[in-house]
C-alpha cells in the first residue's frame, strides 16, 4: 500500500526514523539547516545569510594558526574557588561541568605559534567554559602570555569571546582587569603590537579592559559587543526598544569603537598583513596595504 493510500485509510507507520545528532546545524539567524561538514569547510559561517556561528577554541586554532606551529602555555593553571561560592549550585560543580563541555581547564587557551609565518603569542577564549567569563586563572594566563610576548618580541593576539567578569570570584575576577591592562602597557612600552579580535559575544569586564585596548581592534560580522547586555539595558530603560543594530559589530564600527569588521575567511590574511605592516622586527615582507572598508 502506498503512503497516500495508507493516509486515506488512517493507517500510520510506527517506524521512527531519527536523524543522528551532530550531522546538521540550524542557523539561529535565518533558520537554514546545513551539514556540519559543509559548515566546517565554510569556517562555521552560514552559507545562506553569512551569519557567523559560535566556534570553539580548537576551530579557531585550525583557522588561524600555521600548521604544526602551536605550542600551548600554562596548561597547568586551573580555576580555583577562593570564596567557596554557591548560589543555586556550587561553583565547583559549574567548573567540573564546564571542563567536560569544553575540554578546557579555564576559559582561555594560550600559547605561542606562527600566523602567516609571523611569530605570535595567541590567546583564544571559549564560551563553553562558564560563558567565557574572566576569572583569576583567566587573568593569570593572559598576563603570562603578555610576559612571554615581551620576552620573545612577539605580536600579541587575543580572540575575545566572553560574557564578562566571573561573579563567582567577585573582586578576584575584577582585579584581573587592572592586572592585564598594566601588563598591556608594558607591552606597548616595549614597542610591540597587540591586536584584539572581538567575536560573539564580547561583554562586561572583558570589553571594559583588554578587549578594547588593542592597537588594532577587529570584529567578526554580527558580533555583539558592549558592556551590559541588551536585555539588561532594555530592562533599565523600562522596556523601551533599542535601536536597530544596537551593540552589533557593524554599528560599533560606524561609531568608531572598532577598526574593521573582518569575515572569518579573511581573518588570517588580515592578521598577517597587519603584523607585516605594523609589528617591529617583522621577519617577512610587508605585503599589501589593507584596503579601506567600503563607505
Amino acid at each position: 500500500m502506498s503512503w497516500f493510500e495508507r493516509m486515506k485509510s488512517g493507517i500510520l507507520t510506527r517506524i521512527r526514523r531519527d536523524i543522528p545528532e551532530g550531522i546538521w546545524t540550524k542557523c539561529g539567524q535565518c533558520g537554514e539547516t546545513t551539514y556540519h561538514n559543509a559548515l566546517a569547510r565554510n569556517h562555521w559561517v552560514c552559507p545562506r545569510c553569512d551569519s557567523h556561528l559560535p566556534m570553539s577554541h580548537q576551530k579557531y586554532l585550525e583557522l588561524l594558526v600555521d600548521t604544526g606551529s602551536f605550542e600551548e602555555m600554562d596548561a597547568h593553571i586551573v580555576t580555583a574557588d577562593p570564596l567557596k561560592f554557591r548560589d543555586r549550585r556550587r561553583y565547583t560543580d559549574r567548573i567540573k561541568e564546564s571542563r567536560r563541555a569544553s575540554q578546557m581547564k579555564e576559559a582561555i587557551h594560550t600559547g605561542v605559534c606562527r600566523i602567516g609565518g609571523h611569530p605570535v603569542a595567541l590567546g583564544i577564549m571559549d564560551t563553553r567554559f562558564i560563558l567565557g567569563s574572566m576569572g583569576g586563572a583567566t587573568g593569570e594566563k593572559i598576563t603570562r602570555l603578555i610576559i612571554r610576548a615581551i620576552a620573545d618580541r612577539r605580536t600579541l593576539i587575543l580572540v575575545c569571546q566572553s560574557g564578562g567578569a566571573r561573579m563567582q570570584e567577585s573582586a578576584f575576577s575584577l582585579m584581573q582587569m587592572a592586572k592585564i591592562s598594566a601588563h598591556l602597557h608594558q607591552l606597548a612600552n616595549a614597542g610591540l603590537l597587540y591586536i584584539s579580535v572581538l567575536t560573539d559575544p564580547t561583554y562586561g569586564g572583558v570589553t571594559a579592559s583588554f578587549a578594547m585596548l588593542g592597537d588594532v581592534i577587529l570584529a567578526e560580522p554580527g558580533a555583539r559587543i558592549g558592556f551590559a547586555g541588551q536585555s539588561v539595558i532594555k530592562q533599565f530603560l523600562g522596556g523601551e526598544e533599542l535601536p536597530d543594530g544596537f551593540q552589533i559589530a557593524e554599528n560599533v564600527l560606524r561609531h568608531g569603537f572598532v577598526d574593521r569588521v573582518v569575515a572569518r575567511g579573511e581573518m588570517v590574511s588580515t592578521l598577517s598583513r597587519l603584523i607585516a605592516l605594523l609589528a617591529p622586527d617583522a621577519e617577512s615582507s610587508p605585503g599589501e596595504v589593507l584596503a579601506a572598508p567600503a563607505s
